[in-house]
């Protein structure tokens, strides 16, 4: 099971986070993690794979896209949300 990710209020909005979603055509194996900035990846039961985690501004996430594209990957599916925090540090949005 993976880690718990940890998501803390940024600077601009004390209240909100940036959540991203990335759904891929394929499987991607775990050990990309770190070249992806540390976003959970989930293998999906129809054969492709999901990064989800947060993003701290639009240029990280347009890094992240570039290292897809980079790697040849297919994307499926691109969301962005902002999600509201509480107070725990351990607090997650999904």
């Amino acid at each position: 099971m993976a880690a718990k990710q940890v998501y803390w209020k940024d600077k601009v909005d004390k209240d909100m986070a940036t959540f991203l979603t990335m759904r891929i055509a394929g499987q991607l194996d775990a050990r990309w993690g770190d070249w992806f900035d540390g976003l959970e990846i989930h293998l999906l039961p129809d054969g492709n794979t999901e990064l989800s985690g947060s993003v701290v501004d639009q240029a990280a996430l347009y890094g992240l896209l570039n290292r897809a594209r980079d790697l040849g990957l297919t994307l499926l599916a691109v969301a962005v949300e902002s999600v509201e925090l509480s107070d725990s540090p351990d607090s997650h949005p999904r």
